[in-house]
């Protein structure tokens, strides 16, 4: 394991990027660790970092070196929980890139179940856009995208997808709040709020709109759902999410209501891996539970 604590060494360096910076978190000299460094340089065949004034950062060769790395740290995860489920003991760290829309219930109440049975087993969870998700998945930073309406899909295979239609979100006594089905011109044309252009929500209602009479003008664009959920409180304005994240958390005080599919088609939620990577034991069995509650959900919606 002598040459994976190098090459650990190497990530870290790469992520503080400063050597010193490392050195510190590792707690020994900066010098020891710059000899470390250009050791391993010479042995590799060339340099990896730029030494820059105020830092060091992975030139092409560190890149390539650096795909390599998480590709071997990802293996040796996998073979620990293989080995682990040798001894009925399910063990492992599962990574997750994944919508805000996850967030509020669906993803917490996915990881105690799982968790209530395999306690071992660690999580790490950071929302991530559509765009950022796919490229932590091809840079090994993470296990799994759960994502909505991905943009590229080159490196994403897909383990399950299910439609989520885009809703409504309105204050109770908001005058449009009495329909049970919504037309997208009666919600523009209040005012209403919109998440940015890097999210899944908001590519569907630009692709509905495009080429129309009718567009989009929010009084405000926001990178945050909750952010906008709650601000229907405050003022009389329409908000737009998928039903995953407007759980039985929903405040009372707040409607959620179908927009007519006749304006706005449904997106699609997605989980996903890097293509052709195998994933690690307890990684690919949180997928399959993911994937029956996601299905349970769609038979709901």
């Amino acid at each position: 394991m002598r040459h994976m604590r190098t090459l650990l060494m190497i990530r870290d360096v790469a992520n503080a990027g400063s050597i010193r910076r490392a050195a510190e978190d590792m707690n020994i000299t900066g010098s020891a660790l710059n000899r470390q460094i250009q050791k391993f340089e010479e042995e590799f065949g060339g340099p990896i970092f730029e030494r820059l004034p105020r830092g060091v950062r992975l030139n092409t060769a560190g890149e390539l070196l650096m795909h390599h790395i998480q590709a071997q740290l990802s293996d040796l995860e996998r073979v620990r929980g293989q080995v682990a489920d040798l001894s009925g003991e399910r063990r492992g760290h599962v990574t997750i890139a994944c919508s805000q829309a996850l967030n509020p219930t669906f993803l917490p109440r996915e990881i105690s179940r799982y968790r209530a049975e395999h306690p071992g087993v660690r999580f790490t969870v950071r929302l991530r856009d559509r765009a950022q998700a796919e490229r932590e998945l091809s840079s090994f930073t993470t296990d799994l995208a759960m994502v909505f309406e991905p943009v590229y899909l080159v490196d994403f295979e897909v383990i399950k997808a299910v439609e989520q239609p885009v809703c409504a979100v309105l204050a109770r006594d908001h005058p449009l709040a009495a329909a049970a089905v919504l037309r997208l011109r009666d919600c523009l044309s209040a005012p209403h709020v919109v998440p940015s252009r890097d999210y899944g929500v908001r590519h569907l209602l630009d692709m509905a709109t495009r080429g129309r009479s009718l567009g989009l003008d929010p009084v405000m664009e926001a990178d945050s759902f909750e952010l906008m959920r709650q601000y229907v409180l405050y003022e009389q304005v329409v908000g737009f999410q998928i039903p995953i994240g407007l759980g039985p958390g929903l405040d009372p005080r707040m409607v959620v209501r179908r927009i007519d599919p006749r304006d706005v088609e449904p997106g699609l939620l997605l989980v996903g891996q890097m293509r052709g990577r195998t994933l690690p034991v307890a990684t690919a069995k949180f997928a399959q539970q993911v994937s029956s509650a996601l299905e349970e959900l769609s038979d709901a919606v």
